[in-house]
């Protein structure tokens, strides 16, 4: 499994209810409110054979109250 960050920004006054849909799916290994250009920290793991974009658009992206989203990619932890 591949761990992705993906920061999340939300529409105003909708944060709390994006972070409770999220939950709701169980996608997530982390979920932390943030500060600055975006609300919300997500880390959360790609099954394996999974294409990244397709998954995070399928499974994440259509919770309503996303405005915008930026994900990053790992590759090894040390």
């Amino acid at each position: 499994m591949s761990a992705i960050f993906i920061q999340i920004r939300c529409k105003p006054g909708s944060t709390y209810r994006v972070a409770e849909e999220i939950v709701l799916r169980e996608l997530h290994s982390e979920l932390y409110s943030t500060s600055g250009d975006y609300d919300l920290l997500l880390k959360l793991y790609v099954p394996d054979g999974q294409d990244v974009g397709r998954y995070v658009n399928e499974q994440l992206l259509d919770v309503p109250g996303i405005e915008r989203s930026h994900t990053i990619m790992t590759f090894n932890a040390f």
